[in-house]
């Protein structure tokens, strides 16, 4: 090999560039101090030959030494004499005056971060001696602000904060209707005089630390957190100091991070600085009861009637559990409010929460077992009492804003008084419905002279802007004082015929379902049905499926409708039309029209013209009877419904309250919210038909001169309930009347007949709603320009349904008529088809209200379901039962009349 391509010998101290790098920078770790006046390695050295001049010349020793050395020195002290730092290694070398070292300075941060000496990944992880100083920093901050937190916030005055205000209700016109609320019944008490014993039931039941915690319960805090992560039942955390600081002591109760923190410290600094006795004296004195009663002392004679110092334990328990929410603890119930919270669903909850409360007390050691013992029987409180300020409609008016306001922004808080609402009430309309139902009551109804017949008689009504939807009046009882259900909003009473609107809606809207279709695919073979259709009129009509099938009931049981008195209209034929049979309200046509569009189409109608499915209010929609009116909404309800057909179709719900302001600020403003509930075309064929009811009809009572009226009459099985519910195009109005104890002390409340009430043989929707209904809206319409209804266009086809057919048949004949020996081409029923004449056993007209005839009744559908207007009650055979029943609970509204032809 020639020389020129041999490979260098290797330096022994760690290679061929180890050495370079050594020659050129002769301060490593272990580097001799060089002569004086040498002019360093020679050549030969450079490449790893032993010095020329005999210099003492230290190897490196290795690949490390070298890299070490490159870096500027090693770990060890180069020997005395050296000079200056050759490197930035620890302990480096000090070199000479002729010291070629050139290295960094040997000097650490006082942060070592990053980390001085590391590479790669070991350079930013800190050390545990940083992350200890990091983390004693951020506490001893987080302290220094906690302090200045502590001392800088500001305990309130507690006497101006927990001072309530009155709330003022506003007219529609603006004026003041009532100012009620806040201080009006409101008596701060000592300590002393609030008894140990509520103490106690308050601690057990709302705060077992209180006497031990700081303000501040963390255990509680972590408690409801973990049950809320959970997916569980949320919790509070609160303390009653919190409690007490959040309903006295804070005018703040905006839901955002500042405040939470603002009340945490002022709790901390309470609960610090003031006694025990002071805070839950301060907790007692502004905690809100129910009622109208703020503090313990209101609460104590709202309830018992006597002074806080006298409850017993068992009554302190019981007002202990009212602060967890009146509205679902008090026995008197809440349904204006809540529709769940009725009196009885109460009385359950706060039974069953006093028990345990008391249990509770046992359990912490603040009652013995022997003193429990004594408190077996749940403690009732008494009735309302009255209230001046809100006797007569002003209680219900209020009642129902109170509802409304509370449910439009769930941050209104009522009890802490300060709110204006201002509603939709109209004075003069109130004051004019007021007089017509008192008119009607005292001439007709009589108590003392007839007791058994004219006792708890009730009459409810309310009425509706049919353009904006607002409830303009209501009448919810003699006295809201003295009777305290609210009989314009849900009562229980069935509204009968009246629901027969919707039936017929909805078979002009879906259509009815093609027979020779399966069920599967009836939806998409519908026929869109004219009021012109052709249904039989028969009573004790065999209901049919929409396919021809009889319909029975899952015992296997048929049914048979029975008419208005047992009444069949144009026999042999029995055919009539929907326009004629609404007209009369006769009942076997629109049974059939229910089964043929489906009762679920009938119910899907009835909730978009503005009914709720409600346990409460919706009857069963699986039985034929609930096309003749086995449910049970409100009148407010059924007079918004009605708005729905007066206003095209288009839907709004009935409102009463258009703003809420507090501190001269709005905080809720409504706004119109409008849907299309069904075409124009389906509304305005509703309104002619009802208008034909009106005009010849059983509503003719209700007629208004000058001024055009759809309406309809409705009365239940039994007798128990009547309505007439109608419009013009500016308002609806619904009046409904039954009887019913409100004063009963037993759980059952059932809804009493009407036969003989008032003088009159029976009571239906042509009697007293019907003359109520006429008589308020004269007044209220007063010298208002008379407007018209919309022309109403073709719809759908002649269909006949029930078994019925095209071919020609006998003119229409009373049913006590002989058969027409001539047929017809075609069913000669039209829409002025005059009514059948009356039975040789009627002395007068069968609409004649006034008249006393033994011949009318109702259909026999039962004790409590109902659906029919006028007509004798034709009693089911004695073995024979009904399912459902009871009111709006969704039973048939017909007889059952098993094996028996049609």
């Amino acid at each position: 090999m020639s020389e020129h391509r041999r490979k260098p010998p290797q330096p022994q101290g760690g290679g061929r560039a180890a050495a370079r790098r050594a020659a050129q920078q002769p301060s490593g770790r272990r580097a001799a101090r060089p002569a004086a006046g040498s002019a360093g390695p020679s050549l030969s050295a450079s490449h790893g030959s032993p010095s020329a001049s005999g210099a003492d010349e230290t190897a490196y020793g290795g690949r490390a030494e070298a890299r070490r050395a490159q870096r500027g020195g090693g770990r060890r002290r180069a020997p005395d004499g050296a000079g200056p730092p050759s490197g930035p290694g620890r302990r480096a070398g000090r070199g000479g005056a002729g010291d070629a070292g050139g290295g960094r300075p040997s000097k650490k941060r006082f942060i070592d971060y990053p980390r001085f000496g590391k590479h790669g990944w070991r350079r930013w992880m800190p050390s545990w001696k940083l992350v200890s100083a990091c983390a004693l920093g951020c506490f001893g901050v987080l302290i220094a602000v906690i302090g200045v937190a502590y001392y800088m916030v500001a305990i309130p005055d507690v006497a101006q904060a927990a001072k309530a205000q009155n709330n003022v209700y506003f007219w529609s016109d603006k004026s003041q209707m009532v100012a009620t609320g806040g201080e009006v019944n409101r008596q701060i008490i000592p300590y002393e005089q609030i008894p140990t014993a509520m103490r106690y039931a308050v601690i057990s039941a709302e705060n077992k630390t209180f006497e031990t915690d700081s303000g501040v319960d963390p255990q509680g805090i972590a408690r409801a957190l973990v049950n809320m992560a959970k997916g569980g039942q949320t919790q509070g955390g609160s303390t009653i100091t919190q409690q007490y600081v959040k309903n006295a002591q804070l005018n703040d109760q905006s839901q955002t991070i500042t405040r939470k923190f603002k009340e945490l410290f002022i709790s901390i600094k309470v609960g610090a600085t003031r006694p025990k006795s002071e805070i839950m004296a301060g907790y007692l004195n502004t905690a809100y009861y129910g009622r109208g009663a703020y503090g313990l002392q209101a609460a104590a004679r709202t309830y018992y009637g006597k002074d806080a110092k006298d409850l017993d334990p068992s009554q302190c328990a019981f007002l202990a559990s009212l602060l967890k929410g009146a509205t679902y603890f008090d026995p008197a119930g809440a349904p204006e409010i809540d529709p769940l919270a009725t009196a009885e669903q109460n009385t359950k909850n706060a039974t069953e929460r006093w028990g345990w409360i008391l249990d509770q007390e046992v359990k912490d050691k603040h009652m013995d077992a022997a003193e429990r013992a004594k408190y077996q029987t749940f403690p009732m409180p008494d009735k309302p009492k009255k209230n001046a300020n809100l006797g007569g409609q002003i209680g219900y008016l209020v009642s129902l804003a109170q509802a409304s306001a509370k449910n439009s922004n769930p941050d209104i808080d009522l009890a802490k008084g300060g709110y204006q609402i201002y509603t939709t009430f109209d004075k003069k309309k109130v004051q004019e419905m007021e007089s017509v139902v008192k008119k009607v009551r005292d001439k007709n109804i009589d108590p003392k002279k007839r007791p058994e017949k004219d006792t708890f008689v009730q009459f409810g009504a309310a009425s509706v802007d049919v353009k904006a939807g607002a409830i303009v009046a209501i009448y919810g009882g003699d006295d809201a004082t003295k009777h305290f259900t609210n009989n314009a909003d849900e009562t229980g009473a069935q509204v009968g015929s009246t629901f027969k609107p919707f039936v017929l809606a909805a078979a002009m809207q879906y259509g009815k379902r093609d027979p020779d279709k399966p069920a599967s695919q009836s939806d998409s073979s519908r026929t869109p049905v004219s009021p012109d259709s052709i249904y039989s009129g028969k009573n004790k009509l065999k209901i049919k499926n929409y396919d021809g099938t009889i319909w029975k009931d899952q015992e296997g049981k048929e049914w048979l409708q029975t008419n208005d008195g047992d009444q069949s209209y144009n026999p042999p034929s029995y055919a009539i039309d929907l326009r004629y049979a609404m007209q009369e309200s006769v009942n076997t046509p629109y049974v059939q029209l229910g089964m043929d569009v489906g009762t679920d189409k009938v119910k899907q109608a009835a909730m978009a013209a503005g009914l709720r499915d409600s346990k409460t209010s919706m009857a069963s929609s699986s039985v034929p009877s609930f096309s003749i009116g086995t449910s049970s909404p409100s009148a407010i309800r059924m007079a918004g419904a009605y708005a729905t057909f007066a206003a095209s179709g288009t839907q709004r719900d009935p409102f009463s309250v258009t703003e809420v302001r507090k501190d001269g600020k709005t905080i809720y403003q409504h706004e119109d919210q409008t849907k299309s509930a069904f075409p124009a075309a389906v509304a305005n064929n509703v309104t002619d038909v009802l208008k034909n009811v009106v005009e010849k009809g059983t509503g003719t009572n209700a007629k208004l001169s000058g001024r055009q009226v759809a309406g309809k009459t409705g009365t239940t099985d039994g007798n128990r309930s009547a309505w007439f519910v109608g419009y013009t195009p500016q308002y609806a109005t619904a009046v409904g009347m039954y009887r019913l104890d409100d004063n009963e002390t037993s759980k059952k409340r059932e809804f009493l007949k009407m036969f003989g009430t008032g003088g009159q043989d029976k009571i239906h929707g042509a009697s007293f709603p019907s003359t109520i209904w006429h008589d308020y809206m004269e007044q209220a319409l007063g010298n208002s320009p008379a407007e018209s209804f919309p022309a109403p266009q073709k719809i759908g086809d002649k269909v006949y349904g029930g078994g019925m057919s095209p071919s020609p048949t006998p003119s229409p004949t009373p049913s006590s008529a002989a058969p027409s020996p001539t047929p017809t081409p075609k069913p000669s029923i039209t829409p002025s088809m005059p009514p059948p004449s009356p039975t040789p056993t009627h002395s007068c007209s069968k609409w004649d209200w006034t008249c006393n005839d033994t011949t009318g009744g109702t259909t026999n559908q039962g004790p409590t379901d109902g659906g029919t207007d006028g007509g004798a009650t034709v009693s089911p055979s004695p073995t024979k039962t009904k399912p459902g029943g009871g009111p709006g609970g969704g039973g048939p509204g017909g007889a059952w009349f098993g094996g028996t032809g049609g």
